[in-house]
């Protein structure tokens, strides 16, 4: 869940890395999204001497840090990175990128690490002659980071990405789903998945007895984006669509196992968390990342598959069914600014947030 806003001023932007940075020291959201997503690359890139990350979700960066130092650390010499950032001008901040851009290079040169980084525009896909300023050599293991969440709020090129990612060839694809990116429910539903997916985050958050300020700024610059790009993004796209899952395998991906160190190494992360209700489960070929049976967000791996024919089976989590019609309730535009109030009604919290809905 990076941020991403179409236009930062340099005061928001010192305000939404605070909020970052805290979201991530007090809860092991990221850090189990990251280091479980950084693990299967890891194992699947080894003994390569070239990689080639291609990240549809690059944000701030901290995931690749945290991959360099692993890289670094190989016993065989380490070997050269190029990270190739999609992101759309639309929804991403040009101050963010660069200020992403020049934290990986000095990192890199800080370890020692042969680094290239290079931004292409997402809009740039939807391009019929798909001739893009990609660089790609024959020896370069590519792997690409794609979470659902990126694609929450123009849901219809997902399809046209993943078949654009397929003819890259790569060793791995790995993604994240908060469980209410990208459902197959109708529009009604989705937005009281949302409402719960992040009250069920929030809730967490309060456990952690974090001070009341960085909380705020936390639902504010991080949660509040958050949801009205999912709502935002399916309010543009109501009608109903295939789970993100049935793409992918659509698409010529099947889902990768996570190994048993991957597994152990999540577990560990999260019991590292001062407080109990966190706990991983394993739900087929994805790991979940759980506060009190309630899933907060889910990690899978995927490789091209060579058979033509292939079915895939979501990991069972049932839909509450809400009635036959879309139109069970209407949502109008003024509504999705209230809507993380309403997720703190849900939860029975007992201070006001004060976010112009403008």
């Amino acid at each position: 869940m990076n941020p991403s806003t179409a236009h930062s001023s340099p005061f928001s932007l010192i305000f939404k890395i605070g909020a970052y940075k805290s979201f991530s020291e007090i809860s092991p959201f990221l850090q189990f999204a990251n280091f479980t997503c950084n693990q299967a690359l890891l194992e699947v890139l080894e003994g390569f001497d070239r990689i080639h990350i291609i990240d549809f979700d690059i944000g701030y960066g901290g995931q690749w840090a945290s991959f360099m130092q692993e890289l670094a650390l190989r016993s065989g010499g380490t070997p050269s990175l190029k990270i190739t950032a999609f992101a759309s001008p639309s929804t991403h901040d040009q101050i963010e990128l660069g200020l992403t851009r020049e934290n990986l290079n000095y990192f890199a040169s800080e370890i020692n690490i042969a680094f290239e980084f290079e931004i292409i525009s997402l809009d740039s896909l939807n391009c019929a002659s798909w001739s893009l300023p990609l660089h790609v050599s024959e020896n370069e293991a590519i792997a690409v980071n794609l979470p659902v969440c990126s694609f929450s709020n123009y849901q219809l090129s997902l399809p046209l990405v993943l078949r654009f990612v397929k003819q890259l060839s790569p060793k791995i694809v790995v993604s994240v789903d908060r469980g209410c990116d990208w459902t197959a429910v109708p529009f009604p539903n989705h937005v009281i998945q949302t409402l719960q997916s992040y009250s069920n985050l929030l809730e967490s958050l309060d456990a952690v007895n974090v001070n009341l300020d960085a909380l705020q700024k936390i639902e504010r610059f991080l949660l509040q984006p958050s949801i009205e790009r999912i709502v935002m993004g399916r309010y543009r796209s109501p009608e109903k669509m295939p789970h993100w899952r049935t793409f992918f395998s659509s698409s010529g991906f099947s889902p990768l196992s996570f190994s048993n160190f991957t597994e152990s190494q999540a577990e560990c992360v999260v019991k590292r968390t001062p407080v109990r209700g966190f706990h991983v489960e394993k739900r087929q070929s994805s790991l979940v990342l759980c506060w009190q049976q309630k899933e907060l967000i889910s990690a899978s791996a995927w490789r091209i598959f060579l058979s033509s024919v292939h079915s895939i089976v979501d990991d069972g989590n049932e839909v509450p069914s809400f009635g036959d019609g879309e139109a069970i309730f209407q949502i109008t535009m003024a509504d999705i600014g209230g809507l993380v109030s309403t997720a703190h009604i849900l939860r029975g919290t007992q201070y006001p947030l004060r976010w112009s809905t403008d």
